[in-house]
C-alpha cells in the first residue's frame, strides 16, 4: 500500500547516478562532505543562487542534469537554523527529502551538516520521516497512471551517507518498528468500514503474536458474563458482534506493573438511533483511530523489544440504528456496576471506553492507563486539529504526555476537570447519564470517563482532530495520521521502560 524504500547507512562515498539529496542550512551553508554528491560545491552554490534558496526548514529546490553520466538530480532540502533544531524536526527534513524523490530508484544522502555532527537519533528521525512520507493506501484502486502504462512504480532504494553508518543502522532499527506501529494505525483507520468490521479488527491485532504479543480475544459471551452492559449496549444494534482485544507485551521484569492503554474502536458510527447528518458520514470509518493507534503501539513497542511491561486493550464495536438498537432514555449497567441513563446513542464512545478502563484497571493494576479515542467534535472547536485534548487526574503524567507530544510533533493540550463539570453528567434516573448538551462537550466526556478508572494515575486523549482528516505535514500525507503511536512510544521511553 505504500511504496516503501528500502534504507542503508554507509559512509561518504559519492553517488554515480541517480538522484542526490543535500542538506543547507538557513543562509545557505553546507557541509564539505556534501560537495562530491552534487558534483561540486559550485553546483549546490549555483543551484541555491538561481533559485533563491534560502534553506528553511523542510524546504526544497532541485535541479535536473543532461550531463552525460553522474548525477541526474540534484536536491536540497532546507534544514533551517542549525542550532534551533529539535523535537520532530529531523523527521520533518526525512520527510520534505523523501517528497522530491519521484520516481528516482537510486537516491544518494549526504546527511551532514557544516561544523556539526548529526547524531545517530537523529539520523534515524531523517530515515523515519522518508518511510512515513513514503505511505499510500491505494488498496483499492485498480487504475494505474496511463504515463507508466500500467506498471507499478519500483521502489526506491536510498544510500543515507553518515559518520557512524553502523551505529545510525542501530538506531534506525527502532525507528523503523516506530514507523511499522504508524503504518499499522493508518492502514486500519484508513480501511473502509464493510472490509474491517470487530471481528477483522481483532484478527489483525490477534497478527503481533508473532512479534511476542500476547492475545486475547473476547467475544459477545465473555463480555455478558464480565458484566459489559454499557459496550454491548452499543454493540446491540449492529449485526456484526463486539470483541475486546488484550494484547500484552512483558519486557519488563516479572513483578514489575504494566504500563496500560485503553483503545475505542467504533469501527463505523451512524449514531445508533441518534443518526449522524448523512453529509460527511463516511468519515466515521475512522472511529477507531483509538484503537488503531492502540494497535500500532503494541507493534512498535514489540517490534523495537521495549524493555517494559505494557497493557493494550481495545473494545470493538459497531455502532448502528437497528429495530434491536438501544434507545435515547435507555438505563445500561456497566462492569462496575454503575448505571448509565443513555440521553444520546451517538455518544457511544465513552459507553465503550466506560467498560474498557474498568476492566483494565480493574484486572491488571496497571501503574498509568492512558485511553485514546475519536470522541468527540467539541475538542476540534476548541483545539483545530494542531493538538489533542489531554485530561488527567495526574499532574505528572499530564506533563510528561505533553513533553512527549511537543517532542515527537504529536502535540497534546490540557483541558480542565472538576466537581462542577461532573455535576453536570449526574442523571435523574441513573448514576449518570452520557450526554448533557453541546457547552463544555469534550470535557464533560472527559469528566464521564473519569469515573471508571478509580485511583489509578490517568489520563485520555481526545484525538478526534488529530487522527483522521487532519492537516498534511513533511510526513504525513495519508488521510489517516497514525496519531498516538509516536507520542506514546516516546512517553515510554522516556519514563517508563528500564
Amino acid at each position: 500500500m505504500s511504496k516503501r524504500p528500502s534504507i542503508e547507512f554507509s559512509d561518504f562515498t559519492a553517488p554515480k547516478a541517480g538522484a542526490s539529496v543535500v542538506l543547507v542550512a538557513k543562509g545557505g551553508g553546507f557541509a564539505e562532505e556534501a560537495a562530491s554528491f552534487a558534483g561540486g560545491a559550485e553546483k549546490i552554490r549555483k543551484l541555491i543562487e538561481v533559485s533563491g534558496f534560502n534553506g528553511k526548514l523542510g524546504t526544497t529546490a532541485e535541479a535536473i542534469s543532461t550531463e552525460e553520466g553522474g548525477v541526474e538530480r540534484l536536491i536540497l532540502v532546507g534544514v533551517g537554523k542549525i542550532e534551533k533544531l529539535g523535537n520532530d524536526d529531523w523527521v520533518r527534513i526525512g520527510g520534505a527529502a523523501f517528497s522530491k524523490i519521484g520516481k528516482s530508484t537510486d537516491v544518494a544522502v549526504a546527511l551532514a551538516l557544516p561544523e556539526q555532527t548529526i547524531a545517530d537519533d537523529e539520523a534515524a528521525d531523517f530515515a523515519l520521516g522518508m518511510l512515513l512520507r513514503s505511505y499510500e493506501f491505494e488498496k483499492y484502486k485498480t487504475k494505474k497512471d496511463d504515463k507508466d502504462g500500467g506498471k507499478k512504480q519500483a521502489a526506491a532504494t536510498v544510500k543515507i551517507s553518515v559518520a557512524s553508518p553502523d551505529t545510525a543502522k542501530a538506531a534506525y532499527k527502532t525507528a523503523e518498528a516506530v514507523a511499522d506501529g504508524v503504518i499499522q494505525a493508518r492502514d486500519l483507520v484508513n480501511e473502509p468500514a464493510n472490509i474491517l468490521g470487530p471481528v477483522e479488527f481483532a484478527d489483525e491485532a490477534a497478527k503481533l503474536e508473532k512479534l511476542g504479543v500476547k492475545i486475547e480475544v473476547l467475544g459477545e459471551k465473555e463480555l455478558k458474563k464480565l458484566g459489559m452492559g454499557a459496550l454491548l449496549g452499543v454493540a446491540q444494534g449492529s449485526v456484526r458482534p463486539p470483541r475486546v482485544v488484550v494484547m500484552q507485551w512483558n519486557g519488563g521484569k516479572a513483578k514489575d506493573k504494566p504500563v496500560a492503554f485503553v483503545g475505542k474502536g467504533v469501527v463505523f458510527d451512524t449514531g445508533g438511533i441518534s443518526i449522524k447528518p448523512a453529509l460527511g458520514m463516511e468519515d466515521m470509518k475512522g472511529d477507531m483511530g483509538g484503537a488503531a493507534a492502540v494497535t500500532g503501539l503494541m507493534r512498535a513497542l514489540a517490534g523495537r523489544k521495549a524493555n517494559v511491561n505494557v497493557v493494550g486493550v481495545i473494545g470493538l464495536v459497531e455502532n448502528m440504528p437497528d429495530g434491536n438498537a438501544q434507545r435515547p432514555g435507555d438505563i445500561v449497567t456497566t462492569m462496575s456496576g454503575q448505571t448509565i441513563e443513555v440521553i444520546n446513542t451517538d455518544a457511544e464512545g465513552r459507553l465503550v471506553l466506560a467498560d474498557a478502563l474498568h476492566y483494565t484497571a480493574d484486572r491488571f493494576k496497571p501503574r498509568i492507563m492512558i485511553n485514546l479515542a475519536t470522541l468527540t467534535g467539541a475538542v476540534m472547536v476548541a483545539l483545530g486539529v494542531y493538538n489533542a485534548g489531554l485530561f488527567s487526574n495526574d499532574d505528572e503524567l499530564a506533563d510528561q504526555l505533553y513533553d512527549a507530544g511537543q517532542a515527537s510533533g504529536e502535540k497534546v493540550w490540557r483541558l480542565p476537570l472538576g466537581k462542577e463539570y461532573d455535576k453536570m453528567i449526574d442523571s435523574t434516573f441513573a448514576d449518570m447519564k452520557n450526554s448533557c448538551g453541546r457547552l463544555g462537550g469534550s470535557i464533560t466526556a472527559a469528566q464521564f470517563l473519569k469515573r471508571f478508572v478509580g485511583e489509578t494515575p490517568w489520563a485520555h486523549l481526545d484525538i478526534a482532530g488529530t487522527a483522521m482528516g487532519s492537516l498534511a505535514t513533511e510526513y504525513s500525507q495519508s488521510w489517516a495520521s497514525g496519531f498516538g503511536v509516536r507520542l506514546l512510544d516516546r512517553l515510554v521511553r522516556d519514563h517508563y521502560e528500564a
